[in-house]
């Protein structure tokens, strides 16, 4: 398959709502797996990721979750290409970075997508809108199950599934959920309210996950270890811990109102209008203007634009997706007259 086909393809999980939407973007469950008596990728050599990858294509055929997926030969992307992939939410940075012996299953709409021969064997994942871990791990497990059905996991009946690293030895699952938090940055809360979240277990990561930057108030919330866990107990942990920090976003959004309406009022409506106007705009201010959108939105101050819409245009306004949209390299200063030619468009599209 050519990458470009996810070019014009919007996620399905940007295309919809879910529970909690207004600050719940999205939920993620990814399982680890590993062939049986095939050495972990690091320790592999290219004959036996070679054969990791055979097994996976021919397991995937047999599938009706991973059938009618497309499939990608990492080895023949550009760096843009790879870059792409890191915005979409698709694969890791250090996905990204190995390239040799691996492919990328994509199913339509990409809600479900599985890494081959990452940090192990497999990485399938399961990305849907709003808080729907339940669903979301349900999903991918089903998917994990059929595979297993043709193929055998490395599996101890003490440990539980195999994992190249030991903190995902277990359940093999890491489950997250992409939240947005304005509210509590602005009235400078969100310290205290993450300090409490990791004391509980729960690691907070930025916008693309593990050593990256909360852009645009945005925070990945997930589980730290999986050993000594089911998949049930991690997922009510973390659900519970959302709900818990969402309930602190909705206060001090209550707060905003009361104390600062005008103040708060008249910082998203000068976001929409620069926006509306913008001419060059690089990418980390386009994140902030259109987290106050959002915020905007959830606060019933603007009804000219939509979440989804502000979801979509938090993917397709970072760089590597601009170059794909354009279909060649852009130097940075081209990047930002694309970006707001892009913001631009849609704004008045959708704000007619």
């Amino acid at each position: 398959m050519s990458i470009d086909k996810l070019v014009g393809q919007i996620a399905g999980w940007l295309e919809k709502e879910g529970p909690l939407s207004d600050i719940v973007v999205s939920s993620r469950v990814r399982l680890a797996r590993n062939y049986d008596l095939i050495p972990f990728p690091h320790r592999a050599n290219k004959e036996q990721l070679t054969e990791v990858i055979s097994k996976t294509e021919k397991a995937i055929k047999n599938s009706k979750y991973l059938k009618n997926t497309s499939i990608i030969d990492m080895s023949n992307l550009t760096d843009t290409d790879i870059q792409f992939l890191v915005e979409k939410h698709l694969i890791s940075h250090e996905f990204g970075e190995m390239k040799s012996e691996q492919i990328l299953i994509v199913s339509d709409k990409e809600i479900i997508s599985l890494m081959v021969n990452e940090e192990d064997h497999l990485r399938l994942q399961c990305i849907q809108p709003g808080l729907q871990l339940l669903d979301s791990w349900r999903l991918i497990s089903q998917a994990t199950l059929e595979l297993e059905s043709q193929v055998e996991f490395a599996f101890s009946k003490t440990w539980g599934y195999l994992t190249s690293c030991p903190t995902n030895v277990g359940t093999g699952m890491r489950a997250s959920v992409l939240i947005h938090l304005p509210a509590l940055v602005i009235t400078k809360q969100i310290g205290k309210v993450l300090q409490a979240a990791a004391k509980l277990g729960i690691a907070i990561r930025g916008l693309y996950g593990e050593g990256t930057e909360a852009y645009g108030n945005f925070f990945q919330i997930s589980n730290q270890v999986t050993l000594g866990y089911s998949e049930e107990d991690i997922i009510n942990n973390i659900e519970s811990v959302v709900k818990q920090v969402v309930g602190y976003e909705q206060k001090a959004r209550e707060l905003l109102i009361k104390e600062n309406k005008k103040v708060i009022e008249d910082k998203i409506w000068r976001a929409y209008g620069t926006l509306s106007n913008v001419r060059i705009i690089d990418f980390q201010e386009t994140l902030n203007l259109l987290s106050l959108l959002r915020l905007g939105i959830g606060l019933k101050m603007i009804d000219k634009i939509d979440r989804t819409l502000l979801n979509k245009m938090f993917i397709i306004t970072q760089p590597a997706y601009l170059q794909k949209l354009e279909g060649r390299k852009l130097e940075p200063y081209e990047r930002d007259i694309a970006r707001a030619n892009l913001i631009r468009e849609n704004l008045e599209r959708r704000g007619k």
